[in-house]
């Protein structure tokens, strides 16, 4: 989980989505489908809650990859990485993305802020329970938009 967690952001999508199989909010939602890299894999920033949580299987070439990393996403250059961004914008549907530019010479892996799947459901749980309900006790109907 913590080498998806801190891989490098190639494209970071700025949107509030939902799990792909339950339609629940996730620790991921904000920028879920923001693309992320180790340089050789790319995956999407809510993989992880897909492997967390539904126990996806992954490739056992993804996972001789990780081990063979000692589990520790790479520090990359950015002579290594711009390729991959060029050659990956048109595959993804943005054909007309400039070309990558960076004053950086290397990108260092950092971890996204993402809360624990326990700290999400404990925070999602006191704010199901502070939900307004109706004067006979049922929850109220969601205005439609």
């Amino acid at each position: 989980m913590a080498y998806l967690d801190a891989g490098h952001v190639m494209i970071d999508v700025m949107e509030a989505g939902h799990d792909v199989i339950t339609g629940g909010a996730h620790r991921h939602s904000p920028g879920c489908s923001s693309l992320v890299t180790d340089g050789t894999w790319l995956w999407r920033q809510d993989f992880p809650h897909c492997l967390e949580t539904h126990h996806v299987s992954l490739p056992e070439r993804l996972l001789e990859h990780v081990r063979s990393r000692n589990y520790q996403v790479p520090t990359i250059t950015v002579a290594q990485f711009a390729p991959h961004y060029d050659e990956t914008m048109p595959l993804v549907g943005w054909a007309s993305a400039v070309p990558w530019r960076s004053a950086a010479t290397t990108l260092v892996p950092e971890p996204r802020a993402a809360a624990s799947k326990a700290q999400f459901d404990a925070v999602m749980s006191a704010q199901d329970r502070n939900r307004p309900h109706d004067s006979r006790g049922k929850r109220r109907t969601p205005r439609r938009a």
